[in-house]
């Protein structure tokens, strides 16, 4: 199962193995509404989903895991999220997979938007699993932590660390 969002660094399931891995022909960006998660259904916050591109490669996490852990992540994917076979890359070769998608045809996209107006979309959005801001702090870090490239992802946080203090946020700092 490949991880790009806040399966790469919250993997609240039980997993056998963990490894680098990519995906081709995709880009994560912040287009998905999050009614559930980091938002509520009034006010969602935004998190990632993948968006079909020929010459992008998004980099992530592939877990090896047990066939009743989709259970969970079903219902952890639940806002607008479909399963999809993959062919992932890792660093011992080629690999099938599954991946966690929203189509632009589900009920919480938002698609693309200024990268300002999503800044601020993520500053003021919270819902049952925090901050949504914490989710694109974190996952900024976990690219980093995975020697990651993401110019979506670092150039978000480097606007909204031009919109707020050092100290409004611990992960500012």
């Amino acid at each position: 199962m490949f991880g790009y969002g806040s399966l790469i660094w919250r993997a609240d399931f039980p997993f056998v193995e963990r490894q680098r891995a990519s995906l081709a022909g995709f880009a994560r960006r912040f287009w998905q509404g999050s009614h559930d998660h980091r938002g509520v259904p009034h006010a969602p916050g935004r998190v990632v989903t993948l968006i079909p591109d020929p010459d992008s490669r998004c980099d992530g996490v592939a877990y090896a895991i047990a066939p009743a852990v989709f259970d969970h992540l079903d219902h952890r994917e639940k806002n607008g999220y479909e399963r999809f076979d993959v062919e992932l890359h890792l660093s011992s070769g080629r690999s099938p997979g599954v991946v966690y998608i929203a189509p632009r045809d589900n009920f919480a996209y938002l698609g693309d938007a200024p990268l300002d107006e999503i800044a601020r979309q993520i500053i003021d959005s919270h819902g049952p699993s925090g901050s949504n801001l914490d989710y694109l702090l974190e996952l900024a870090a976990a690219l980093r932590d995975l020697d990651a490239q993401d110019a979506h992802v670092f150039e978000l946080e480097t606007r909204i660390r031009g919109l707020l203090p050092a100290h409004a946020h611990p992960l500012l700092a």
